[in-house]
């Protein structure tokens, strides 16, 4: 057996109790998708079946190479339903345990088709323009700095810098010789545009009270040691556009719509909280995951 079959055995034999709970073999209906990629006691195991478990393990698949991940999970689903035949066989399906497990798994999949189809499916695009133009229209753009620098270890060779630079050096060029920054050295100590917060707290409360053009008149001490810093340009960090946030508008629309629609459900549902009377009436809990 090749070292690459051992590995991929070795991540299959991990991978397989984990699905074996996931109770795959009594939730996913046969022929959705019409590909039968395998059968076991005359049950077929389909395409569907075996795209909903790659789908919910992505994670652990991904350390698999992508041409063998069906194998492997088609090997997997085998041998759940080898197993939960032999279940069957020897009644499990009458324990309490069982029903107790399958009455979870129910309720946890029916809540997770209604929020997948009736509230993340239901966001509409004008649900999302509605939501970026709200969250835009409070929006106050931060102003960014444009600036280099040159750092070096001690005061005394930052005071150096200081005086080659007043005699005529040219800022980048000495960068590139004897900072000691090997993310910006090479281009002239550059540092690109940074907003407020991206920077330590000394560097960047000097960095902004600069003007463009205009280079700081004392060494500035941070964590990494001392700085010359020079101030390219300022602007106001351009606004986002829809494209560029809609991700996260989306996220934020959905999260909203099921916490409305929970508390609306919550609200009309006859409640009874036997353990702690006291939260018969308690909000639901926040952005609680779909799966």
């Amino acid at each position: 057996m090749s070292l690459l079959s051992t590995i991929g055995r070795l991540a299959l034999t991990r991978f397989v109790p984990t699905l074996l709970v996931a109770g795959f073999a009594f939730a996913i209906p046969a022929h959705a998708d019409g590909d039968v990629l395998a059968r076991v006691n005359g049950k077929d195991i389909t395409k569907a079946e075996v795209d909903m478990a790659m789908d919910v393990f992505a994670d652990q698949l991904g350390q698999v190479p992508e041409d063998q991940r069906q194998t492997m999970v088609v090997d997997a689903l085998v041998d759940m339903h080898v197993m939960a035949d032999a279940a069957k066989a020897a009644g499990i399906a009458n324990n309490d345990k069982f029903k107790s497990r399958m009455v979870f798994l129910e309720a946890q999949a029916l809540r997770n088709t209604y929020v997948e189809t009736q509230i993340q499916g239901a966001v509409t695009d004008e649900e999302i323009k509605a939501r970026y133009d709200k969250d835009i229209a409070g929006y106050t753009a931060p102003e960014e700095v444009h600036a280099r620098h040159i750092l070096v270890k001690t005061e005394d060779e930052a005071n150096k810098v200081l005086a080659d630079l007043a005699a005529g050096g040219d800022f980048a060029a000495i960068a590139k010789e004897r900072s000691l920054d090997p993310g910006s050295k090479d281009n002239g100590g550059d540092l690109g545009f940074f907003a407020k917060g991206q920077m330590v707290p000394e560097f960047e409360a000097v960095a902004f009270t600069l003007a463009p053009g205009e280079m700081s008149k004392t060494p500035v001490k941070t964590q990494f040691g001392y700085h010359i810093i020079k101030v390219e340009e300022k602007r106001t960090q351009p606004v986002p556009t829809l494209d560029d946030v809609r991700d996260q508008v989306v996220q934020m629309v959905q999260r909203d719509k099921y916490q409305d629609a929970l508390k609306k459900m919550r609200a009309s549902a006859t409640i009874e909280r036997l353990d702690v009377p006291a939260l018969t009436t308690a909000e639901p809990a926040p952005d609680a995951p779909a799966k």
